[in-house]
């Protein structure tokens, strides 16, 4: 009898527990993004220090760096000390900030057209998918994943099926695995480039 009490339990508050994330929950944080945040900052006259500074702040209210920090390091974050961990976060985030500032240029004067979610293997995390009118060709497909959370974050953005953070963790490792002060060097070659 107490097991069936304790199955009944269990069940009963199993929905609680594993909540699935909210699409439309989801799709109205990534059109505040896009259009309080892309847009803006792209569409915007100003400075490449100004649009850089703006991308920086985008990326910390909206995007969760240490979480992607750890998933581009891959099996190197286990073994990184905290010191490694916290120079990589900064100098990922520093590099970011202006590859993506260049990299979202191609959308000035574009929209976001948001096409629903998709179910990610991930639990707790969806899909929001887009699309974006270029001046030739078919329009551009940006997909963004997003994570559950108090507030929800930004975890990857795929845009034509190319995955920014497994992109970067394959780069990573290669650069790590051949780097003879391993991610030291990484460290080091992305902090120069940042700059």
């Amino acid at each position: 009898m107490k097991k069936i009490i304790a199955l009944v339990l269990m069940f009963a508050f199993l929905p609680f527990c594993a909540k699935a994330l909210d699409g439309n929950e989801a799709e109205n944080f990534v059109k505040k993004v896009t259009q309080q945040g892309i847009e803006e900052i792209i569409n915007s006259d100003v400075s490449i220090q100004e649009k850089d500074a703006r991308f920086e702040k985008l990326f910390d209210e909206y995007l969760d760096l240490d979480y992607i920090g750890k998933f581009v390091l891959g099996r190197y974050w286990k073994t990184a000390s905290a010191k490694q961990r916290t120079d990589f976060i900064k100098v990922y985030r520093d590099f970011n900030t202006k590859t993506w500032s260049k990299r979202f240029d191609e959308f000035k004067g574009k929209h976001f057209d948001f096409h629903g979610t998709s179910p990610s293997n991930s639990q707790g995390q969806v899909f929001v998918n887009t699309t974006v009118d270029m001046n030739e060709g078919a329009p551009a497909k940006v997909v963004f994943r997003v994570k559950d959370g108090q507030p929800l974050k930004i975890v990857d953005i795929i845009i034509e099926n190319v995955s920014l953070a497994i992109t970067a963790r394959n780069e990573y490792a290669a650069y790590i695995k051949k780097a003879p002060n391993g991610l030291d060097d990484l460290i080091k070659d992305l902090k120069q480039k940042a700059q």
